[in-house]
């Protein structure tokens, strides 16, 4: 990100703009939308019977239960949901994210099948690493936020980790939606989310919540309404090139406010998953690592 006076770098170490593959924003949707998260969160954020949660509290769905657009091995999906601190900041930010194995995989294989290995691929090679894992990803989804917290989700881990947000919806006309602070911390500038674009914050790169109010459930009677409800949803991945500099320190990140279902993935190196190499063939859709049961099958069918 550059200012436009001047062409020079807002924050040349903590913020950059990821330049996704044409379409990659509507093929990760339409997935979204197959496997039932959409229709999960239009009936989260407008807090209809059954999905009305109280602020930080956490519960599990099935959103391929929600559609009949899901296929019979979307229906086992499981999706941890969190309304994060609603009452701290007043918004209703609801976070959703994988909670079983075949919803881990399932988002991964689909981000890979949009596009998102090109992303790895030009943020590896840009910073010179060996491998980069995507460790953890989750949506974001809202309709209106007041205050919410300058913070930084990455910190501490030797420039090797990066927040990746892109939008899958967006409201037409709004104003910016995405605070991002410059690397002086003297100015924050606000960024509309774009299709086909990410915002990828690295250690230490603190971003914001704008205010918005495109609905207010508080209003509402909490019925279905005939009307489309506008609001936003966006994807986070988490990828790091994970190794013995900064392993703990981003088990503590992961294992932080959030759900953390597959915190053992940190557990011992080499990740039992990497998604990208310089010199291998890596693939969210086929991962090298330590830890494939194809791998542990081979080992011990040699012993």
């Amino acid at each position: 990100m550059t200012w436009a006076h001047n062409g020079k770098a807002l924050s040349p170490k903590y913020g950059y703009i990821v330049g996704l593959e044409r379409g990659f924003s509507d093929r990760f949707l339409a997935y979204s939308e197959e496997t039932g998260v959409i229709e999960l969160y239009r009936k989260l954020l407008t807090e209809q019977e059954g999905f009305r949660l109280k602020s930080d509290e956490f519960t599990t769905y099935k959103p391929g239960a929600l559609t009949n657009t899901s296929k019979t091995s979307d229906v086992e999906l499981d999706f941890f949901v969190q309304k994060y601190k609603a009452d701290n900041y007043r918004m209703n930010m609801h976070f959703v994210g994988p909670w079983n194995e075949a919803a881990r995989k399932s988002i991964n294989e689909a981000l890979g099948d949009a596009g998102f290995d090109l992303a790895m691929k030009g943020i590896g090679e840009r910073f010179g690493y060996d491998n980069i894992t995507c460790f953890h990803g989750s949506y974001m989804g809202v309709t209106h936020s007041d205050k919410a917290l300058m913070h930084s989700d990455i910190y501490a881990t030797n420039d090797k980790s990066w927040n990746i947000v892109f939008p899958l919806i967006t409201v037409e006309g709004t104003e910016p939606e995405l605070n991002i602070m410059a690397e002086d911390m003297n100015t924050v500038v606000g960024v509309h989310y774009l299709k086909d674009i990410a915002y990828a914050m690295g250690d230490f790169g603190f971003h914001q919540t704008r205010p918005s109010n495109y609905f207010d459930p508080s209003q509402s009677d909490g019925e279905e309404s005939s009307a489309p409800i506008p609001i936003r949803v966006v994807f986070g991945a988490y990828c790091s090139q994970v190794d013995e500099t900064n392993v703990a320190m981003l088990r503590h990140i992961y294992d932080g406010d959030d759900p953390a279902p597959f915190a053992d993935q940190f557990t011992e190196l080499p990740m039992r998953e990497v998604h990208w190499t310089k010199t291998g063939n890596a693939t969210l859709r086929h991962p090298e690592g330590s830890g494939l049961p194809e791998l542990i099958m081979t080992c011990e069918s040699e012993e």
